[in-house]
């Protein structure tokens, strides 16, 4: 026969752990939703990109790096790098955004100045880091024209195709089909070789295609960094760090610039041309002065690194 002092030793852990149980649930019926909202929180922020290292790298401001030419522009004689240059994340990239109510371009423009007339005799690499986030219906959008005189395009590097074009003279297009919210870096390359010429084609760093191309006839020596069509349906576009070459840079130079990353500094100063890093301003950090002027809906934006993985 049990005792009462045996029936109650042997029922007191069954109470305890009832009560444990009932405390737990308690806890979760007071707690459980501020736990919930702070779990959606966490992962909103995650998908924003608050939790990306490079949330927290250190961020070159505008104009950190810059081609100095103690002879002035256009002089190729003892030019050197000032600045930091260690290719450092840029504390801002160019956004451009085309409304569909209006339809008007957006882009920033060099206009006409010595340094930038690229003779259609003459061999040139063109390059961009660039981020499509969203894309209208219809064509590629135009990012980077050279030689632009409102009808003709010397140089031209387009999006849903990569697309390098010399003007009269044939194009080759590429289908490279990038993904929308991704950062590549986009290189065409021309090279004359007395009559005509090829252009080489690259994505980030890797010939992707190529093929003969006659020469250009635009000679104005314009620069259009942005939206130029007007088709009036909306598109959102990031770009970073265009450089401007008057040779054809060798596929070793084109991976090292890749590899760079998006801060990258130009990597032949003897034969660049132009340089906008886009961090900010629209201002020609080469040393020829070719500050560019901004039309249409262009902003600088700070939270560009979603999409963009370094090399």
């Amino acid at each position: 026969m049990k005792t009462f002092k045996e029936s109650f030793i042997k029922k007191k852990p069954l109470r305890m752990a009832s009560a444990k149980a009932q405390s737990a649930m308690e806890y979760l019926m007071t707690y459980g939703w501020a736990i919930l909202i702070i779990s959606v929180v966490l992962a909103a922020l995650y998908q924003l990109g608050v939790f990306n290292p490079m949330t927290f790298a250190p961020k070159a401001p505008p104009g950190a790096c810059q081609v100095f030419r103690p002879n002035g522009p256009g002089t190729t004689q003892f030019i050197n790098l000032e600045g930091v240059c260690s290719g450092e994340l840029p504390q801002y990239v160019m956004e451009v955004i085309e409304p569909p109510s209006n339809g008007i371009p957006s882009y920033i423009e060099a206009k006409n100045t010595p340094i930038l007339t690229i003779p259609t005799t003459e061999s040139m690499t063109i390059s961009a880091w660039i981020n499509v986030i969203s894309e209208r219906s219809g064509f590629g959008n135009e990012f980077l024209n050279i030689g632009f005189d409102g009808s003709y395009d010397e140089g031209e590097i387009r999006d849903n195709c990569y697309l390098f074009q010399m003007v009269r003279g044939g194009y080759q297009e590429m289908n490279f089909g990038p993904q929308l919210g991704q950062w590549y870096f986009y290189t065409g390359v021309y090279s004359y070789n007395g009559v005509g010429g090829n252009v080489y084609l690259y994505v980030d760093g890797e010939y992707v295609g190529g093929g003969p191309a006659g020469p250009g006839t635009a000679t104005t020596g314009n620069v259009i960094i942005g939206e130029v069509a007007n088709i009036g349906a909306l598109n959102a576009t990031e770009i970073s760090n265009v450089q401007i070459y008057n040779t054809s840079l060798s596929a070793n130079d084109i991976q090292a610039l890749y590899l760079e990353g998006i801060g990258g500094a130009p990597i032949d100063l003897q034969y660049l041309v132009g340089w906008w890093p886009l961090n900010g301003n629209a201002n020609d950090y080469s040393g020829n002065g070719n500050n560019g002027q901004i039309v249409g809906n262009v902003i600088f934006v700070s939270n560009w690194w979603s999409g963009y993985t370094p090399p």
